[in-house]
């Protein structure tokens, strides 16, 4: 659990730093490129993960994560954008208990957080946890979906974050990002 909170706060802290260097105009500009490209699956765990990377989006893993660190990162160019992947430690918690420790966790960071839902889902008949926050920070709002599940028995996290300036279509798009997730 130790490693999910540090990887965690890794993450949140890359985009954190990100959405600080962001601006507006850049935004505006990569909105039209990035329809033009098309959104891609990626396959991890030796092909027991896979989900569909948005369009504009590319593996930013070899700045900030690698196969051996057991992170994997997908950014936009702006990083406002991004999906963290961490394959974590073997856990015989059940996920539940672990998604109300991370909500805990990131409330005693973020007062302002806004918890939207910590609900059990299912991913291709694999029981998983979704917790759905909104993080307002320097004057920028972003939505979060954090994805705890288990493939063979370790702990897997996987972090959602969008701009969320418009939060029903940041929902929208990370549920469907959450919708073409397979474990196998």
């Amino acid at each position: 659990m130790r490693n999910l909170v540090k990887y965690a706060g890794i993450g949140l802290l890359v985009l954190g730093l990100a959405a600080c260097d962001q601006k507006k105009d850049d935004a505006a500009g990569s909105n039209g490129a990035s329809a033009s490209q098309s959104a891609q699956t990626v396959n991890l765990m030796e092909g027991k993960l896979s989900f569909s990377l948005p369009a504009g989006m590319s593996d930013k893993s070899g700045k900030l994560g690698s196969e051996s660190t057991n992170m994997h990162v997908y950014a936009d160019e702006t990083g406002q954008r991004a999906i963290i992947v961490i394959a974590g430690d073997p856990t015989n918690e059940a996920l539940d208990a672990l998604s109300q420790r991370l909500e805990q966790q990131q409330r005693s960071r973020d007062p302002q957080l806004q918890v939207v839902s910590n609900k059990a889902i299912t991913l291709k008949d694999q029981p998983a946890q979704q917790l759905d926050t909104v993080i307002s920070a320097n004057n920028q709002t972003s939505w979060s979906s954090v994805i705890l599940a288990k493939v063979d028995g370790k702990l897997l996290t996987l972090q959602i974050t969008l701009p969320a300036d418009n939060q029903q279509q940041a929902q929208s798009d990370a549920d469907a990002i959450v919708k073409s997730i397979t474990l196998k």
